[in-house]
C-alpha cells in the first residue's frame, strides 16, 4: 500500500473495558470510587508533607512525589474512561490520544525511578543510620527527584515523536481503555519495528534496572534487620519492608506481563486489560495506604490536623 496517499486517521475509537450486561453501573461506580480514593489518599499525603514540618524528611519527600505521580497517572485516563463507559461513541482525537499516551508513560516511568529512590533512602536509613543525615540532604533529595522526572520525560519523548509520525491509515479502533502504545501501534501502518524495539529496550532498561536496584537494597536491609539486637525493632522494620514489597511486587509483575513483549502486532490486548487496570488504578490507590498505614509519624500528623480542625476530636 502507498502510505503517502492514505487518508490519515484524525480520531480513534477506544474499545474500553469489557461490558457485562446489567453491571455497567456497578463497574462505573467502582472505578469512580477507586479514583476518589486515589485522589484523597495521595492528596492527603502531599498536603501533610507540605504543612507538617515533622514530615519534611527525605522519605516523605519521595512519598509525596510518588503520590503526585499516582494522581497524575490515574487522572490522565480515568475521567475519559468514566465518560466513555457511559457513552455510545467512545472517540478520542489523535493529538489527545498521543498526549494521553505520553503523560501516562511519563508518570509510569518516573514512578519506577521514585520507587528506586525510596528503596535507596530506606537502605541508607537502616544500613548506614549515622551517615544518613549527611548523605540524604534536602539538596541531594531535590536533585534526585528532578533527575527522576527528567529521566521519565526523556525516556518516552523520542518514542512518542516517532509514533506521532506513523501513518495511521489501517484502522481507528484501539482495543484498550486508554491510548496504550501497544494497541496504538497495532492500528498503525508502515514499519513499526523500530518503535517496538525502542519501547522494549526502554522498558527493559528502566524496569529491570529499577527492580534489580530495589531488590538489592531490600536484601541489604533485611540482612541488617536480622542483625538487630532488639526484637521489637526487627518486627517494626520487617513490617515496613513487607508492606513496601507488596506494592513493588504488584507493580513489577503487572508491568512484566503487559509490556515486556518483543512485538505488539501479535498480542491479544483483551487479556491484558484486567492486568493494566490493576497497575493503573489499584496500585495508585494502595500506595498511600501501604506506605503509611504502619507509619506512626504520618498517622500522628493526620490525627493532629483533624483535632486542630475539629474541636473535641478524640486523641489516639
Amino acid at each position: 500500500m502507498n502510505w503517502t496517499n492514505c487518508t490519515r486517521v484524525t480520531a480513534f475509537i477506544l474499545v474500553g473495558l469489557p461490558r457485562v450486561r446489567g453491571m455497567e453501573g456497578v463497574m462505573h461506580a467502582g472505578i469512580f470510587v477507586l479514583y476518589l480514593l486515589c485522589l484523597m489518599g495521595n492528596g492527603l499525603i502531599i498536603v501533610m508533607v507540605i504543612v507538617d514540618h515533622r514530615l519534611q524528611k527525605p522519605m516523605y519527600f519521595f512519598l509525596s512525589n510518588l503520590s503526585l505521580i499516582d494522581i497524575g497517572h490515574t487522572t490522565v485516563f480515568v475521567p475519559k474512561l468514566l465518560v466513555n463507559y457511559l457513552s455510545v461513541k467512545n472517540s478520542i482525537c489523535l493529538s489527545c490520544c498521543l498526549s494521553q499516551s505520553f503523560f501516562y508513560f511519563l508518570f509510569g516511568v518516573t514512578e519506577f525511578f521514585i520507587i528506586t529512590l525510596i528503596s535507596l533512602d530506606r537502605y541508607i536509613a537502616i544500613c548506614h543510620p549515622l551517615r544518613y543525615a549527611t548523605i540524604m540532604t534536602s539538596g541531594v533529595c531535590l536533585k534526585l527527584a528532578i533527575a527522576s522526572w527528567f529521566g521519565g520525560f526523556f525516556s518516552i519523548l523520542y518514542q512518542i515523536i516517532i509514533v506521532a509520525h506513523l501513518p495511521f491509515c489501517t484502522s481507528n479502533v484501539i482495543n484498550h481503555f486508554y491510548c496504550d502504545v501497544g494497541p496504538l501501534l497495532k492500528t498503525a501502518g508502515g514499519d513499526i519495528y523500530v518503535v517496538e524495539a525502542l519501547g522494549f529496550l526502554i522498558t527493559v532498561l528502566v524496569v529491570m534496572s529499577s527492580m534489580l536496584f530495589t531488590l538489592i537494597s531490600y536484601l541489604f536491609i533485611i540482612s541488617t534487620i536480622l542483625r538487630m539486637p532488639s526484637t521489637t525493632r526487627q518486627q517494626r522494620a520487617f513490617s515496613t519492608c513487607a508492606s513496601h514489597l507488596i506494592v513493588v511486587t504488584i507493580l513489577y509483575s503487572s508491568v512484566f506481563f503487559v509490556y515486556l513483549r518483543p512485538t505488539f502486532k501479535s498480542s491479544s490486548f483483551s487479556k491484558m486489560k484486567s492486568v493494566s487496570l490493576v497497575s493503573a488504578i489499584v496500585v495508585p490507590v494502595l500506595n498511600p495506604f501501604i506506605y503509611t498505614i504502619r507509619n506512626h509519624e504520618v498517622k500522628e500528623a493526620v490525627w493532629k490536623a483533624l483535632r486542630r480542625k475539629t474541636p473535641g476530636f478524640p486523641k489516639i
